[in-house]
């Protein structure tokens, strides 16, 4: 009962996560083009939200997957929930210089990469490499729908490309950069989490 419980809400969360994700690209790459200080405290709300949201939506997944293989479903939990927390704290990191921009600006640092999360190593490869273990439990488990399984893998490899993407050609207009990303942020990403939710919602109920 507990865990039906707990699917109700995680689902409730994982649907969330997936408007969050896809504000957060909508912040992020349409609105900071009209007005960066907007579009920067807006992108950096909704990463910090986001990464709370998905925390315990992974959560309840790994409840739903900790019968099929305990030990892989905590790593891809450790690796979920690790990814969301340093998503949340870049994004709070974010947000606290957007609302209060430091009273000394140092150009030479403006580039260098977030300590929490450098160049995404968190929020990408943590997050990508924990999506592809989930659907692996998931297609072992066969308590989802296949295609659901090929779309968190399809995550996984995309995640993981934009992170090498901007830890080693940096340039933001790459177009190994630029199409992963878009496909990631507006579309694979939060139609994985809505999928989700939906999943854990639909088995709170049975």
């Amino acid at each position: 009962m507990n865990n039906l419980a707990y699917n109700k809400f995680g689902g409730l969360m994982a649907i969330l996560a997936g408007i969050a994700g896809f504000l957060y690209s909508l912040s992020f790459i349409i609105v900071a083009r009209s007005s960066p200080q907007l579009g920067g405290t807006l992108s950096a709300l909704f990463l910090l939200a986001g990464g709370l949201l998905s925390s315990a939506a992974l959560i309840a997944l790994y409840k739903q997957l900790e019968a099929t293989d305990a030990a892989f479903a905590l790593w891809a939990l450790v690796l979920g929930v690790v990814s969301a927390l340093g998503a949340a704290v870049h994004g709070g990191y974010d947000l606290a210089n957007a609302l209060n921009p430091p009273a000394t600006n140092v150009p030479s640092l403006a580039d260098l990469p977030n300590q929490v999360d450098p160049r995404g190593l968190l929020t990408f490869a943590a997050a990508g490499l924990g999506v592809l273990v989930f659907s692996w439990l998931i297609a072992r488990s066969k308590t989802m729908p296949q295609n659901f399984v090929y779309l968190g893998y399809l995550l996984g490899v995309l995640l993981i490309i934009i992170y090498l993407g901007r830890l080693i050609i940096l340039d933001a207009t790459s177009l190994v950069i630029v199409i992963p990303a878009l496909l990631t942020g507006f579309i694979i990403n939060p139609l994985w989490y809505l999928w989700l939710g939906v999943q854990l919602r639909r088995q709170s109920s049975l």
